[in-house]
């Protein structure tokens, strides 16, 4: 198998900078058959939440979602740990545990070699073994580009569902993760990425959101939601929409990898980020320069944002030193305004 295979070079996209972009998103998913309303669905995609959410009696539901992307990364084995670590994401993002996840393959089989689908299979089983579930099947196709993800199923107590449209006025807002990944893996593609920036990108891809379980058994986390391909500003619109209300964040706040500043000053950034900017544009402000490469940069198995209840902000921080995170609030979640987010 040759070893100067790059899986990058095969697709068109990468990671969850292949999502297609909110605004055409939302004329894609606009109904023209009127549903039947299942009253066991606590969850559906009407606020555009992370995952589906089914009741199954005594206090008890289901969790399902699915996610799947073109590769982000050269290497097979670390392509599977991301796209697996940003699967599972969602069924965290909604304070639950999963049980079990099956795999959904595409691959050029003519173009490129079943050893490396292999290792992408691999690298899958490595993190749901680290979420202590297992990889138990899956389907696949031969298709033009790889693509690779998971069908994630997940378990919560009713009570400790957590959504993306139940932030109330007066929450803090914070975020698991750092900004960047996708400035950086831009820039690995174009061969301009230092591989210490590299390396930590991947770190952070494939670390697990295994917090959000915890953060779901508490009453003062209101809201939550993970950063993906739309970006933070993206994700926080759809929590802001979905509540009802509007946030005020502080830029200086935000956490970004260290060597962000650097990418943004060489204006190195996915092709998709000015596609979410032109969908968030007229409701937002106070977006400068680098704000709108950053807060509109597609993560990809990003952190969680969450939105917690003030009077209980330091019980929040305590539990994330806890699983050694230090965590900041970086904004506010306020009455509805005009705009939706203003950043200062």
């Amino acid at each position: 198998m040759p070893e100067e295979v790059k899986l990058t070079q095969f697709s068109h996209g990468a990671g969850c900078g292949c999502k297609i972009a909110p605004a055409v998103l939302e004329k894609i998913l606009a109904p023209t058959l009127k549903a039947e309303k299942n009253t066991s669905l606590l969850v559906g995609y009407d606020t555009k939440d992370d995952a589906a959410v089914y009741d199954i009696g005594n206090g008890r539901a289901i969790i399902s979602t699915t996610d799947f992307f073109m590769p982000i990364v050269d290497d097979a084995f670390d392509f599977g740990r991301i796209a697996a670590a940003n699967s599972i994401s969602d069924v965290y993002a909604m304070g639950g545990k999963p049980l079990m996840a099956v795999a959904i393959l595409g691959w050029p089989v003519e173009k490129l070699p079943a050893e490396l689908a292999q290792k992408v299979l691999d690298g899958a089983r490595a993190v749901c073994k680290e979420a202590g579930i297992p990889l138990a099947g899956g389907h696949s196709i031969d298709s033009t580009e790889p693509i690779f993800g998971l069908a994630v199923t997940g378990e919560v107590d009713i009570k400790n569902i957590k959504r993306n449209s139940t932030a109330t006025e007066g929450c803090k807002l914070f975020l698991t993760k750092p900004l960047g990944v996708g400035m950086i893996t831009t820039a690995h593609k174009r061969g301009l990425a230092p591989k210490e920036d590299f390396e930590q990108a991947v770190k952070m891809m494939t670390r697990l959101n295994v917090l959000g379980y915890e953060y779901g058994k508490l009453d003062c986390v209101k809201a939550m939601t993970d950063v993906t391909g739309f970006g933070l500003l993206g994700h926080l619109i759809e929590m802001c929409e979905g509540s009802g209300l509007s946030a005020t964040i502080e830029y200086s706040k935000i956490p970004l990898l260290p060597s962000i500043p650097n990418y943004v000053s060489k204006m190195i950034y996915p092709d998709i980020t000015f596609r979410n900017w032109k969908s968030y544009e007229s409701k937002v402000v106070g977006i400068g320069p680098d704000s709108l490469l950053t807060l509109c940069d597609p993560q990809t198995s990003g952190g969680l944002l969450v939105a917690v209840d003030p009077r209980y902000e330091n019980k929040f921080i305590t539990l994330a030193k806890n699983h050694h995170l230090d965590l900041k609030s970086f904004g506010v979640i306020t009455a509805k305004n005009t705009t939706l987010v203003t950043v200062i």
